[in-house]
C-alpha cells in the first residue's frame, strides 16, 4: 500500500468518520449508525466455504480487494467501505470486485452458521437431513452486507456502476435474466455542496475540499465561504494533503488547521515562486546577451537561489536562447 493508501484507510476505520460516512449514504445524515457500538471486522481473509463434495476450501487471501478495504458491523448489518485514493486507482471491474467481497462475506456467515451448530450443546429441536447436510437451517438468518466505495478523486468517475454496464452486447431478453449488481459509490464530484453538508465529521471538509480543488479560485470561494474551513483536524488535513498533493502546512503539535490561512498562503507562496522562476529566466537570458561564461551562471544560480548543479544546468538549457 502507498502513503496516500495508508493515510486514508486510516482515516476511515476511525468508528466516528465510518458511521458518518454510512449515515450519511443511508440516512440523509441522521445518526442511525453510532460509533460505539461499531466493531471492526477481519477483511485480511476470507474463507470460501463450498468445495468440491461440499468441504470447505482452505483460507484464501484477497489482499486485491481486502487491503484498502475497513469492514464493522453494528449487530444490524455488515457495513464495508472501500476506499479508493485517486482516478488511477479506479478498477473497471469494480462491481464483480464488490459484489464478490459481498457473497463471501455473506458465504462467511453460513461457515460460521454451520460451525456454531455443531459446537452447540443446547437442547433444540433436530435439524432435517436437508438442514443438517447444508449447514445452515431453514431459521438461520444472514446480516446483510452494504459495501460502499469511497472515491478521493477530484475528477469525474468513468468506471461502470453495475454489471449490466460491462456485459457484452446480447439479447434484452438473456439481460433481464443475467445477475446484477450495482455498487454504492461516494464521489466528490458526484455530491452537491447541500449533499457533502450531510457528513457532521470533517469527512465533510475532505469531500468539499476534493471536489474543487482542481480549480484554485472555486477553492479558495468555497474554504472561505464555509466557517468550518477555519479548524479542520490535522488528521483530516493529512488526507487532504495526500489525495490531493496539496501543501497545507502545520506545526508540530497543531491539532486544528485554519485552512482559510492556509490556502492564503498556498496561493502566496505560489506568487513568490513565479516571481523567482521570472527573475532566474531573466537573469539566464541577460547573462547569454552580455556573454557571460555559462559556469559564471550556473555558479551565480547555485549560491543566490540554492539550485543544485543539476537544476541550474537544467534552467539555463531551456533559456539559454
Amino acid at each position: 500500500m502507498g502513503k496516500a493508501d495508508i493515510i486514508t484507510k486510516d482515516y476511515i476505520r476511525r468508528p466516528d468518520i465510518f458511521a458518518d460516512v454510512f449515515n450519511k449514504f443511508l440516512y440523509h445524515g441522521r445518526q442511525r449508525i453510532t460509533s460505539d457500538r461499531l466493531v471492526e471486522l477481519d477483511t485480511t481473509e476470507i474463507a470460501l466455504p463450498y468445495g468440491a463434495d461440499n468441504a470447505t476450501v482452505p483460507e484464501q487471501r484477497y489482499r486485491d480487494v481486502a487491503k484498502l478495504l475497513v469492514s464493522m458491523t453494528d449487530g444490524k448489518a455488515a457495513y464495508c467501505i472501500l476506499a479508493v485514493e485517486n482516478e488511477s486507482k479506479i478498477n473497471y471491474a469494480m462491481p464483480v470486485k464488490n459484489g464478490l467481497y459481498d457473497f463471501l462475506q455473506l458465504a462467511r456467515q453460513v461457515t460460521e452458521t454451520a460451525k456454531s451448530h455443531k459446537k452447540s450443546d443446547r437442547n433444540t429441536a433436530s435439524p432435517t437431513s436437508d438442514e443438517y447436510l447444508s449447514g445452515f437451517w431453514k431459521t438461520d438468518k444472514l446480516l446483510p452486507v452494504v459495501t460502499l466505495t469511497v472515491y478521493f478523486g477530484a475528477d469525474a468517475w468513468d468506471g461502470a456502476l453495475c454489471l449490466k454496464e460491462i456485459y457484452a452486447d446480447c439479447d434484452e431478453e438473456i439481460l433481464k435474466y443475467a445477475a446484477d449488481y450495482h455498487i454504492n459509490l461516494i464521489a466528490p464530484c458526484l455530491l452537491s455542496d447541500s449533499e457533502i453538508d450531510e457528513f457532521s465529521t470533517s469527512f465533510r471538509e475532505i469531500m468539499k475540499y476534493i471536489k474543487y480543488s482542481s480549480n484554485g479560485k472555486k477553492l479558495r470561494e468555497a474554504v472561505n465561504a464555509d466557517e468550518r474551513f477555519k479548524s479542520v483536524e490535522r488528521q483530516a488535513v493529512d488526507v487532504i494533503n495526500a489525495v490531493t498533493s496539496s501543501k497545507v502546512r502545520y506545526s508540530e503539535g497543531e491539532e486544528k488547521i485554519d485552512m482559510c490561512i492556509a490556502i492564503q498562503e498556498i496561493k502566496e507562496e505560489g506568487r513568490l515562486e513565479g516571481r523567482l522562476e521570472g527573475e532566474i529566466i531573466g537573469i539566464i537570458r541577460s547573462d547569454r546577451r552580455h556573454k557571460i561564461p555559462q559556469e559564471d551562471t550556473r555558479r551565480y544560480l547555485m549560491e543566490e537561489y540554492q539550485k543544485s548543479e543539476e537544476e541550474a544546468d537544467e534552467l539555463i538549457k531551456e533559456y539559454w536562447k
